[in-house]
């Protein structure tokens, strides 16, 4: 068996290990962020549990840190009395990013861990089975309640070789990026093999699972092996160590060889992270801004390396540098190494231990501005500024452009790349607050803006409306409901997001929806990739959207619209996108039937006089789910 495999059988509840077949596994641990949590929470207060039946579950704040307004204050102070009520860790805000804090502190190999993020699988770099989900199912496990998936086709990447000096472990994800394209690995695992998974540390391994998550992929997983060892002794718990390897005669689906040694350092252009070439193709193109952080390279290994590099140097007067250390654990150890002092005397802008500019919020860069970062999404108007062109690339990179103004290849540097991971780092958990050890005395504290969130109803008979809008390709849940500075306080008041739902591909989408009493969706293939935001479900839930057909879906999206009650379906035929107008009137009938018992049914389109075949891939229990008007209804009934 191969790693993917051993891991889900050891976690399987029910269902068969075969390809394209549902399978339910048992969850060890969760993590929420703020940007997701509140709705987590408040769905899991829903479902009636009194404590969570995980082995753990942290709750981070890393999203929602600009303090602009009472709202995020007042979103964290739900977060921290319910979670102590319920039996869940909170990581404070200035503790760090989850998926690193988790890595760090929390991580343990084989393993499942579910988040409501979508760089959940980050975790897959210590050999966790780690998987993003919608709010939702998240607070289903933390109710003991099993997670469904599709069992996933598992691609080998065999890794040979080794990196050249200056040559990054991101630059290894934006290869498998480049090959594979941003829904090349829907409905499969990418696992890693090979001699060279040996030269990489557990931070670079976390970079590239970080970052499959822009593959569309259900998960990514390295082997747990010595250098997990070392790295969890390092963090000063070896005994959360257990050694996890492929079979010698292990079998995959599909396999991919990428020889290390002839990689060269590179960027996803914009605005898609498979838009990969080359620095030295791309050229000397000047630079503006540099944004070095994120989920995916905020490690201590990281910023040493861009210390390294800034040292005694000054960032160049036409850019403006960022820099966001992952933890507060790789921000003391800076602090006391003397890295930071560099940093900040190179000119760099220190930022607090955060999300920040990856999800949009603050650092917006200026007009027409150029961009280099080291996250994992490049989005159109992601950033904050519609009209900046943001590169993904290594820190290296990163730090040398800043430097110069151009976007530059750190190979030509004449200094070592050599960074010596510590013997031990540097430990204290005083920013997690551990729960009550009896939740009943703690009183839960919800502020103003915390709305009710939407539930549906069951399905009808007959399912009609109007077709709402007509998307393209590639449309992500950054347009779905828009995520930045100005939106994200209000991700626990559904009422007002709702407001700017589709916003960025039209912006009177919501109020033709509302003045239509709802309706479809059409989109294009791979709708809904990017984050795991449930409230891309939920914003079109509450303006009444019954329905989208697609020519496909991301994994993640369409599980959250089956959560929602909302219907995802799949053209047979994807020539009748095109037939297909805005206001067009969709009728289906007898759909209480066809979703009960059919994979293909006829939407009617009496605007037309036309007809059109659609299929909805649904499980029996996802049948009954949509029958009962999502997933809150469905657990409700079968605890009742």
């Amino acid at each position: 068996m191969n790693i993917t495999q051993k891991l889900i059988k050891a976690h399987l509840v029910s269902g068969e290990m075969i390809p394209g077949s549902e399978i339910a596994l048992r969850i060890d641990q969760t993590l929420t962020q703020d940007s997701t949590g509140t709705m987590a929470y408040l769905e899991f207060e829903a479902i009636g549990i009194d404590r969570v039946k995980t082995k753990r579950s942290v709750a981070y704040i890393d999203h929602n840190t600009l303090q602009s307004g009472f709202e995020n204050a007042d979103d964290h102070k739900y977060i921290q009395t319910v979670t102590k009520k319920h039996g869940i860790y909170f990581s404070r805000p200035g503790n760090g990013i989850c998926h690193q804090v988790h890595l760090e502190r929390f991580g343990i190999p084989g393993q499942t861990l579910l988040g409501s993020d979508s760089h959940t699988p980050t975790g897959g770099g210590i050999g966790m089975l780690a998987i993003g989900a919608g709010g939702m199912d998240v607070a289903v496990a933390m109710g003991g309640g099993e997670y469904y998936i599709t069992m996933p086709k598992v691609v080998k990447v065999n890794l040979t070789g080794k990196l050249k000096p200056w040559v990054a472990a991101k630059d290894i994800i934006l290869e498998v990026l480049r090959i594979m394209t941003v829904k090349g690995g829907v409905g499969k695992v990418i696992e890693y093999a090979g001699e060279g998974v040996k030269t990489l540390t557990v931070p670079e391994r976390a970079t590239i699972t970080n970052m499959g998550a822009e593959l569309g992929a259900t998960t990514s997983v390295f082997p747990s092996d010595e250098i997990t060892k070392a790295f969890l002794e390092a963090q000063g718990r070896v005994e959360d160590y257990t050694e996890i390897k492929a079979d010698d005669d292990a079998t995959y689906d599909e396999e991919i060889t990428i020889d290390l040694s002839s990689l060269s350092p590179m960027a996803a252009k914009p605005h898609m992270p498979d838009l990969v070439d080359t620095v030295k193709n791309i050229g000397k193109i000047k630079v503006d801004q540099v944004a070095i952080g994120s989920c995916t390279n905020s490690s201590y290994m990281d910023m040493m390396k861009v210390a390294k590099i800034l040292k005694g140097k000054t960032v160049h007067e036409d850019v403006s540098l960022v820099i966001s250390p992952g933890s507060k654990q790789v921000l003391n150890m800076l602090s006391a190494n003397g890295a930071l002092a560099d940093m900040i005397a190179a000119g760099a802008r220190i930022l607090e231990s955060a999300c920040g500019p990856c999800i949009g919020m603050g650092q917006s860069p200026k007009t027409d501005a150029v961009s280099l970062r080291t996250f994992n999404r490049n989005f159109e108007g992601r950033s904050g500024t519609k009209s900046a062109k943001i590169y993904l690339v290594s820190p290296e990179v990163a730090a040398l452009s800043a430097i110069n103004g151009y976007l530059s290849d750190p190979t030509e540097l004449d200094i070592s790349n050599e960074i010596t991971m510590p013997e031990k780092f540097l430990v204290n958990d005083n920013m997690v607050v551990s729960p009550a050890e009896e939740g009943n005395d703690v009183e839960v504290v919800r502020g103003p803006n915390i709305k009710p969130f939407p539930t549906n109803v069951k399905l009808p008979e007959k399912v009609s409306g109007v077709s709402l809008i007509k998307v393209e390709d590639n449309i992500t849940t950054d347009h779905i409901m828009p995520s930045n500075a100005k939106l994200l306080p209000y991700r626990s008041n559904i009422p007002y997001l709702a407001e700017f739902c589709l916003a960025p591909c039209d912006e009177n989408f919501a109020t033709r929806a509302k003045e239509a009493n709802g309706g479809f969706i059409i989109a294009g293939s791979n709708y809904g990739q990017g984050s795991s935001r449930e409230h891309a479900a939920l914003a079109p839930l509450y303006l009444g959207v019954k329905g989208v057909i697609a020519k496909s879906f991301a994994r993640i999206h369409m599980a959250n619209l089956v959560n929602s009650g909302i219907l995802p379906m799949t053209f047979v035929n994807e020539n009748d996108y095109d037939d297909i107008d805005l206001n067009d009137e969709l009728v289906i009938e007898n759909a209480t039937e066809m979703v009960k018992n059919q994979d293909r049914f006829t939407v009617k389109n009496v605007t037309k006089g036309k007809e059109y075949q659609v299929e909805i891939v649904l499980s029996e229990r996802q049948r009954e789910m949509m029958l009962a008007g999502g997933l809150l209804n469905y657990t409700r009934e079968k605890n009742q």
